[in-house]
C-alpha cells in the first residue's frame, strides 16, 4: 500500500487545529479536525488520534470483528477528551472531528464522527463513504439544501456530533472489501469547502503518484482562499 499525507494550516488560521495518523503497521489512517480556543481544538484532534492508536495497539489483537475494535477505540478517544475538556478550564468546551479507515488485507473498516470524510476512489468513480454530522446535510437529506447550496451555507460548520462534547458518542461505521488499484481518501473540511467531489475525484484519478495528488489537492484549496486547515490522506 501506498499513501502520502499533508497538513497546511491555510491562509487565514493563526494555527493548525487538524491532526493525522498514518499507522500502516496497524493498517490504520485518520484524520481529525478541532475545535475550541487557545489552541483547545488542537489539543482535542491530537488527544483523540493519539488514544486511538493506543487503543488499537493494545486492543485490536484481542477482537474477532476489527470493526468492533475500531468502534470501541473512537469511543474511548471521546471518553478522553471529554475527561480533558471537564477538567481542565482551558480546555472547556473543546471537541473534536474523528474520520478513521483501517485496512485489514484486502477489508475496510472505518468509523467516523463529524464533518470531516472519507471517500473511495474506485476507476475514476469517487463514492463519498461517509456523512457528515452537520447542520446542513441535516437541511440536505431533508431537502431544503442542495449539496452544493451546502458548500457556501454561513453555517456549514456547524456540528451536529463530535468528539468531546458528550461522555458517550454515536459512531457511524460499515466495511467494504477494497479491489486492486483502488484509492482511499480521508480529508478533513478545509479541503471540501473549496472543491467539489468531481474536483477531488478529478485530481485523484488523474495523478498517479498518490504524494502528487495530495499535493495538487492542497494547492488548489490554498489557491481558493485556504479559509480553514486543510488535511488529506491518499
Amino acid at each position: 500500500m501506498n499513501w502520502s499525507l499533508a497538513s497546511d494550516k491555510g491562509l487565514l488560521r493563526p494555527s493548525n487545529e487538524d491532526s493525522l495518523c498514518a499507522e500502516p503497521a496497524l493498517g490504520l489512517f485518520a484524520v481529525a479536525d478541532g475545535m475550541g480556543g487557545h489552541q483547545a481544538g488542537e489539543v482535542a484532534s491530537q488527544t483523540a488520534i493519539a488514544e486511538l492508536v493506543r487503543y488499537l495497539r493494545e486492543n485490536l489483537s484481542a477482537f474477532p470483528d476489527p470493526a468492533e475494535a475500531l468502534v470501541n477505540g473512537v469511543q474511548a478517544a471521546n471518553r478522553l477528551v471529554f475527561h480533558l475538556s471537564s477538567s481542565y478550564r482551558s480546555l472547556r468546551g473543546m471537541g473534536t472531528t474523528l474520520t478513521a479507515a483501517l485496512v485489514r488485507g484486502n477489508e475496510l473498516f472505518w468509523a467516523h464522527v463529524g464533518d470531516s470524510r472519507l471517500y473511495l476512489l474506485r476507476g475514476r468513480e469517487l463514492v463519498r463513504l461517509t456523512e457528515d454530522h452537520s447542520l446542513v446535510q441535516e437541511l440536505v437529506r431533508r431537502g431544503g439544501l442542495r449539496e452544493e447550496q451546502a458548500r457556501f451555507h454561513p453555517h456549514r460548520s456547524v456540528l451536529t456530533r463530535a468528539l468531546g462534547i458528550e461522555p458517550e458518542v454515536r459512531v457511524d461505521s460499515d466495511r467494504l472489501m477494497l479491489r486492486s488499484g483502488d484509492r482511499l481518501l480521508l480529508c478533513t473540511d478545509g479541503l471540501t469547502e473549496h472543491l467539489s467531489d468531481e474536483e477531488i475525484a478529478a485530481v485523484a484519478s488523474n495523478c498517479a503518484a498518490v504524494a502528487e495528488a495530495v499535493g495538487r489537492l492542497v494547492e488548489m484549496a490554498l489557491r481558493r482562499g485556504g479559509t480553514d486547515n486543510i488535511s488529506i490522506i491518499l
